[in-house]
């Protein structure tokens, strides 16, 4: 093909950019799951714990090794196999030297490796030094035995471990925590012996099922004394599914009077805890409590010491209280996502965890008995040889000292193979000659007889699992310890009602005129001699009590609801309630209630509508409010009145034109929320001008005082006889000179 027609080549590629950003990403993606965040199953680490974990065995610092600079161990690290930051190295070197973090830490380290309090507090690694523990050992001590693949490392000078040929479960026993792209993974730490006990079950018994292996493996185990108060069967539906959650519970022990809190759940900073409940009792929400102390030491690394009010405080309660609005109680989430052995990531149960790592280890038992096998079958080819050297020592040496070649000479003349025959060359006189035949043969001995051995578990399946769990058995004998964290059953903690925890006392709420709000203690407040704000004034008063929530209703007919006791003290101007509330664009606050929950209460609008409603039904946590009355245009909420008994009490209605009706509460529906019924006839012809003033219920009994001007004029309940009618009838006229009415009370 001629030059002139070969396409031109600009030195890059055009691709379309849907094409790209899709592999791309792809690209991307599989490198966050299967190279950076997700464990292998096999040895239970993560590509950067395990190179940091091999590059330690590399630089020789093993338990018995005196420890090096921590600096040191990261630089070989992401020098030679993890080319990374060094801090979030560093880091990840710090979580396995951490006992707090790491169920069986694997890092000895030496220094400021972080607290309980802030583990992230560790000294920079220039300072620190650290070398593996003895349970490293499980991972590393069978990596030169042939167990392994071996891939190159990032610049292809060395090469580094695909895994670790860990001895025992390590993913479990340790867990692991990490977010990929489009999954995570949350592996809780559990108990060595349980984990082996279960790992022996299932070589025996291939067909136990999760719920038998949960008889071994009875829920995680995390590094504190902390109790796990999660159910049996909540714990059980989570290893049968590989998700689920796992609650903790610190605990506690009562000194004297004093409540000592002794152990966190897992990951909790104290600090925190302290500051959480520091934060009640600023808030004054835990009255129980006097004061709060922290007596951590080195010997005791937790202990917060709450010093109750008097001993009549019911601990259990408050305790519960504190379970549930601070971390002494956690929920720790569990997702058993991991890369399996077939290199692809997916929830496992702990039956397929168990199982697949049992099939890994057998591999890794037979790939450590073949590879023994090939060094004892060489040695013996070896020895045969060195033992016709011995038997012909004179001719041996002969031909050595005449033949030119003696390598072709030795085979040619004695049958040697090539390497029996440079191995007969590289052997020293010296050793030659004081090679005694029983010696040979004796090694010989001994290595056909392990030969044998080796080949008889190879050949037999029963014999690798009886060596598989004699091996487990071994290192649980040796690292096995007992479980930390306790398996209690607990009832559900519950929070104290706030309304429990403030004292019950007389408040009266006053309410300005620009919708300021503040409350006072006790019933006999004159509202209107407080000094209020320039330019405004009383807009309306209510008495309750200080657990009782108030109630507000803005113009629109909305509305709102605060508890008394958190209303700002009346000894100033309080505040704003708009700060409290969202109101609509426009809207202001006209009226307000209080009283108990199941108190009914008569809300009318000033057109004559209204209906009976609980007062639960007016109060919400919503900031925005909740749509309570329904107003025709022009007309106004009116000042809610608290309906007594629906039998024998009144509502009273008087209008603007003087028209006074009295009816039985019966009459008027009970409604959640509406425009309500007509109470009072207003004509037609005079509902531009004429408007309901107010609304009142008097009991039997009672008395109605109607305002005027500065004239009062008192209706006992037989008084309001001659005003009695239908609801939604006109009523009766009050005389003359008692039309213009401003307000009606009950006493």
């Amino acid at each position: 093909m001629p030059d002139t027609a070969r396409p031109a080549f600009h030195g890059f590629e055009q691709i379309p950019l849907r094409e790209y950003a899709e592999r791309a990403y792809l690209d991307y993606s599989m490198y966050v799951v299967l190279d950076r965040a997700l464990p292998f199953l096999g040895d239970g680490l993560k590509p950067v714990q395990r190179r940091i974990i091999f590059a330690m065995s590399e630089l020789g610092l093993n338990a018995g090794a005196k420890p090096k600079k921590s600096a040191r161990t990261v630089g070989d690290v992401i020098g030679k196999y993890h080319p990374h930051g060094d801090s979030a190295c560093y880091e990840a070197l710090v979580l396995m030297a951490q006992p707090f973090s790491y169920r069986y830490p694997l890092i000895d380290g030496q220094g400021n490796f972080g607290s309980s309090d802030d583990p992230k507090s560790f000294a920079a690694m220039r300072y620190t030094e650290s070398k593996l523990t003895p349970i490293a050992e499980v991972l590393l001590g069978e990596i030169g035995h042939g167990t392994v693949d071996w891939d190159p490392n990032f610049d292809g000078t060395l090469e580094e471990p695909t895994w670790l040929p860990a001895r025992l479960p390590h993913l479990l026993l340790n867990g692991t925590t990490g977010i990929a792209v489009g999954m995570a993974t949350d592996v809780p730490p559990h108990n060595l012996n349980e984990i082996v006990s279960a790992c022996v079950r299932l070589l025996d018994d291939p067909d136990a099922t999760v719920r038998d292996l949960c008889e071994h493996v009875r829920g995680p185990d995390y590094p504190t004394t902390a109790e796990i108060i999660t159910p049996i069967a909540d714990l059980q539906a989570m290893y049968e599914t590989g998700h689920g959650s796992v609650r903790a519970r610190a605990t506690y022990l009562r000194e004297q009077n004093n409540i000592v809190i002794t152990a966190l759940p897992y990951q909790v900073s104290p600090s925190k805890v302290i500051e959480q409940i520091a934060q009640q009792m600023r808030a004054k929400k835990l009255p129980w409590l006097e004061d709060l102390r922290d007596e951590s030491d080195h010997e005791n690394p937790t202990r917060i010491v709450m010093i109750p009010r008097s001993n009549r405080v019911d601990v259990e309660q408050l305790m519960g209280h504190l379970f549930v609005t601070t971390d002494l109680e956690k929920s720790y989430r569990v997702n058993m996502n991991v890369i399996g052995l077939d290199g692809r990531p997916q929830v496992k149960n702990l039956k397929m965890l168990l199982s697949e790592w049992l099939v890994f280890r057998i591999d890794t038992v037979t790939r450590r008995l073949k590879h023994r096998l090939e060094k004892v079958d060489r040695r013996l080819h070896l020895l045969e040889g060195l033992l016709i050297a011995f038997l012909n020592l004179d001719e041996v040496i002969r031909i050595i000292r005449s033949e030119d070649e003696p390598k072709p000479a030795l085979i040619a003349r004695f049958g040697l193979s090539e390497d029996q025959a440079d191995y007969i060359l590289d052997t020293k006189l010296k050793q030659l000659a004081r090679l005694e035949e029983m010696k040979i043969r004796g090694e010989q001995d001994e290595l056909a007889a392990e030969r044998d051995k080796l080949m008889s578990i190879l050949d037999n399946k029963s014999k690798l699992k009886k060596l598989v769990k004699d091996e487990l058995l071994a290192d649980a004998k040796k690292f096995g310890d007992a479980r930390m964290s306790p398996l209690v059953s607990r009832e559900a903690a519950q929070a104290i009602d706030e309304t429990e925890l403030v004292p019950s006392e007389p408040m009266t709420v006053v309410l300005s005129e620009k919708g300021w709000i503040r409350a006072a203690k006790g019933h006999d407040i004159d509202a209107a001699g407080l000094s209020y704000r320039d330019g405004d004034s009383l807009l309306c008063a209510v008495r309750g009590r200080s657990t009782q929530q108030v109630a507000f209703l803005d113009s629109t007919g909305r509305s709102y609801s605060s508890l008394a006791h958190t209303l700002p003290s009346a000894r100033g101007n309080g505040e704003p309630l708009s700060g409290r509330f969202s109101l609509p664009a426009g809207a202001g606050f006209v009226t307000m209630a209080s009283g108990a929950d199941d108190a009914r209460f008569v809300l009318a609008s000033s057109h004559g509508y209204g209906f009976v409603t609980k007062f639960e039904n007016l109060t919400g946590r919503n900031k925005a409010g909740k749509a309570m009355l329904s107003l025709t245009p022009g007309s106004v909420v009116l000042q809610p009145a608290q309906a007594g008994n629906p039998e024998t009490d009144r509502i009273v209605a008087v209008t603007s034109a003087g028209h006074l009706l009295a009816f039985p509460i019966a009459e008027l529906p009970e409604l959640d929320k509406g425009k309500g019924n007509k109470i009072i006839e207003i004509p037609k012809a005079k509902r531009s001008t004429e408007r309901v003033i107010a609304i009142a219920v008097v009991p039997p009994g009672g008395t109605l005082s109607v305002k005027s001007g500065a004239r009062t004029m008192s209706l006992s309940f037989k008084d309001l006889e001659p005003y009695i009618g239908a609801r939604g009838s006109r009523g009766g006229l009050l005389s003359r000179g008692w039309q213009k009415v401003d307000a009606l009370t009950v006493e």
